[in-house]
């Protein structure tokens, strides 16, 4: 399935700047095309690229007061390839971690959840975060975490991830945090999504039943949204300007009409 992505940032650095950013497809993903670029006027900076231990691709460069133009587009032409899991990785992912306290949630899950296992809980947590939260973009913080959002029942694609891998770590099951491009997406935007480890795979949950899993570009992986944002910096103001994101599936055999009725196994692809 071709996919076609799209990121535009506008910064304004009020000094120079340690800047960290995650936008481009994660390494595995096939591309017949990549164009990523940092430009201020007439002057280009080459970042260092960066690949961490799940695949996420970071770049990085360090640059000068101004305005600093970002863009990155990318065709993905078919699936990505699957790497093995280790049995570290899956302990990882069985921990709380900052904005997935499955311990905090731990009586909660138990009590809620009791009995369930394998797809069966993952088919139920799914529909319980997508039935007691509702999607409210501009309401919650950047420090909102699962607990923040099973308190007031709000949230936007981050939180709702963050809820749905909490409850599922409090089970025993592995589960992590992806960001990826999701072509359809409304209102259009950098998405997250959940992952759960069952029977030897990754199966996407995205309880926003906002995008199409079937047609996701992964970018980032980890353990929740602290090792996955789009933009880190370090050492002086960083203003985000303006900001543009698109993903388009490019295959006229595609039906988007055909929805994903987010009940069957599916991985990103």
């Amino acid at each position: 399935m071709p996919r076609r992505v799209t990121a535009e940032l506008d910064l304004d650095l009020g000094a120079s700047v340690d800047l960290i950013f995650q936008i481009t497809a994660a390494q595995g993903v096939p591309l017949a095309t990549e164009n990523l670029t940092f430009s201020q006027g007439d002057r280009h900076y080459t970042p260092t690229e960066i690949v961490d231990q799940s695949g996420s691709r970071l770049h990085r460069l360090t640059a000068e007061p101004g305005p600093l133009a970002v863009r990155y587009d990318a065709v993905v032409p078919g699936a990505s390839q699957t790497p093995h899991t280790s049995d570290l990785e899956t302990i990882t992912y069985l921990r709380p971690s900052r904005y997935c306290q499955s311990d905090e949630v731990f009586s909660q899950a138990r009590r809620q959840f009791r009995a369930l296992a394998g797809a069966d809980l993952l088919a139920a947590v799914s529909d319980f975060v997508a039935s007691t939260v509702t999607y409210t973009p501009g309401l919650s913080l950047g420090t909102d975490s699962a607990v923040t959002t099973l308190m007031t029942g709000q949230g936007v694609c981050r939180d709702y991830a963050h809820v749905v891998i909490s409850l599922l770590r409090a089970m025993d099951m592995p589960a992590r945090y992806a960001a990826c491009y999701a072509p359809g997406l409304d209102p259009m935007d950098f998405h997250a999504v959940a992952e759960a480890y069952l029977d030897g795979a990754w199966y996407v949950v995205d309880a926003t039943r906002l995008a199409d899993r079937r047609s996701l570009v992964r970018i980032a992986t980890g353990r929740d949204a602290a090792d996955c944002a789009f933009l880190s910096y370090h050492g002086g103001y960083v203003g985000l300007e303006r900001m543009y994101v698109d993903a388009v599936v490019d295959d006229e055999t595609w039906d988007a009409d055909i929805p994903d009725d987010h009940e069957a196994l599916v991985q990103i692809a």
